[in-house]
């Protein structure tokens, strides 16, 4: 990516793209929505038509993947540009972002643009102890309210916080918005997919999952989470139309990781960091209504809205801008997205994260597991987990609970055992054919070049990025202050041995 001066930027990004004002951002972010649960990605029971409209008016991205499937490390990753391992704390949830890593919307407030968020910004974690004294997503926008149609959606009117923060600009002033909603985090309403009409018999399900009405009935109510999300997206963009903003305002609609639910979030398998992106730029992107299908990082979009902009990069930020892919360019035919996973929920004695890292390409997604002999799912025991519940990787939810009651039974043991078992250090999948990673390659004759290939590659990528698991250096992410509310008045994290 070339990082250009600033001068020289605004002079070559203004007349390709015929904006008279550097563009606009509106950043529109679920939280836990994995790829499939889209109309334009293929479902045909949640109904997402803002998302479809962006996706056909500017580009869909088929293969768009968190850098990590943990709402703050994620989150994290995607204002910095940077993978998570390079964040000291902010690799962790419930930690902090520390001051002296460059976010894109600080960047942009330096060069004028007015920032603001509502609902779910950087989060769950604090801010203080990384030196700020604002949410780095920008200042929080919080007034409005509604009457939420169901339990578990939360009471923020998202779109109305934004036209109040729209309120207060004029057509010269640029701005960064970041729109967050919190849906469609657990917990939701049992029963609200039905509630609202949905058919369980209609639901696609993973294979990963029991085919039980428990299990149908769950994904539908978080179908119904996901469709209060796209409804405030949708409102978002009206509220642009009506000002004649649309054009030159990057309406970005994406989320920080996959959906809660086992082999989901918390895991580095597609289900768990596989997420749905579309980005429409009237003024911007040429010939709009095409699908990207090179696998690409969240994190490349702080470079893309600096680079956009006309602003310079921080040599810190390492991911690579879509800049090139809004012109049409042809990619490079060997892409790769990276993904990485330390301390989530705090669910093992002492604290302890689960590390690992992963490649994934068109034909594969590998695996390293750094800590084979700890629990991947948590702790079976919910006395050492902070949430005091066994697999506590994994949110509660009615699917984990019959999964759990079931794993014994005939049929649904191997499903389980998928789910809460534990990996060896190393795990090879071919996702053409196995697109939920269900069987495990590692060993196999036919694919132990590609297994040795991958490994490879994703090392040099993590020497290249100075991860310190790999080239040395302070591994503290086990040790790390864990800044969240506490379940368990016994857990702890473990001090790190002097």
């Amino acid at each position: 990516m070339t990082r250009w001066p600033i001068s020289l930027a605004l002079i070559l990004c203004t007349p390709l793209f015929g904006a008279s004002h550097r563009p606009n951002i509106l950043f529109c972010i679920t939280d836990d929505q994995s790829w499939a649960h889209t109309g334009a990605n293929g479902d045909s029971v949640v109904k997402t038509p803002t998302f479809d409209r962006v996706a056909a008016e500017g580009i869909r991205f088929t293969h768009s993947f968190s850098d990590a499937p943990t709402c703050g490390p994620s989150r994290s990753a995607i204002l910095t540009g940077q993978p998570i391992w390079r964040l000291e704390e902010a690799a962790n949830i419930w930690s902090t972002l520390p001051a002296k890593f460059a976010t894109y919307t600080g960047q942009l407030k330096q060069a004028g643009y007015r920032v603001g968020y509502t609902g779910k910004g950087w989060a769950p974690g604090r801010i203080a102890p990384g030196g700020r004294t604002e949410n780095p997503a920008g200042k929080a926008y919080t007034g409005r309210r509604i009457s939420p149609p169901f339990r578990g959606i939360r009471n923020v009117d998202y779109a109305g916080n934004f036209d109040d923060f729209l309120s207060g600009l004029t057509h010269e002033e640029p701005f960064c918005f970041w729109l967050g909603t919190s849906e469609p985090h657990r917990a939701f309403e049992r029963g609200s997919g039905r509630k609202a009409g949905k058919d369980p018999a209609r639901v696609v399900l993973p294979p990963i999952f029991p085919d039980h009405d428990v299990v149908r009935n769950d994904l539908l109510d978080y179908f119904v989470e996901i469709e209060h999300a796209d409804t405030m997206f949708g409102r978002a963009i009206d509220s642009l139309e009506r000002r004649h903003w649309l054009e030159n305002t990057m309406v970005v609609i994406s989320s920080d990781h996959g959906m809660p639910f086992p082999r989901g979030k918390a895991t580095l398998y597609d289900d768990g960091t596989r997420v749905p992106m579309a980005i429409r730029w009237g003024a911007g992107i040429q010939n709009p209504g095409r699908i990207i299908s090179q696998p690409v990082n969240l994190s490349a979009l702080a470079p893309t809205f600096l680079e956009a902009a006309g602003l310079p990069v921080p040599q810190m930020m390492t991911a690579h801008s879509l800049m090139d892919l809004f012109r049409d360019e042809s990619p490079s035919e060997d892409q790769a997205a990276f993904i990485a996973l330390e301390r989530h929920s705090g669910a093992r004695a002492g604290g302890k994260g689960y590390p690992s890292r992963a490649i994934r390409t068109h034909d594969f997604l590998y695996i390293y597991n750094f800590e084979p002999s700890r629990w991947p799912a948590g702790s079976p025991d919910p006395q050492v987990c902070n949430r005091l519940i066994a697999y506590g990787e994994y949110d509660p939810s009615p699917t984990k609970t019959f999964m759990m009651e079931h794993q014994h039974v005939h049929g649904l043991a191997d499903l389980a055992e998928l789910s809460f078992g534990k990996h060896p250090a190393e795990e090879l999948y071919d996702v053409r054919n196995d697109p939920h990673q269900m069987l495990n390659l590692t060993g196999s004759l036919k694919h132990l070049a590609a297994q040795q290939a991958l490994r490879e590659r994703l090392f040099e990528h993590l020497r290249k990025t100075r991860d310190p698991r790999v080239v040395g250096g302070a591994v503290n992410w086990d040790f790390y202050p864990h800044y969240g509310n506490r379940t368990n008045p016994n857990w702890e994290v473990t001090e790190k041995p002097h």
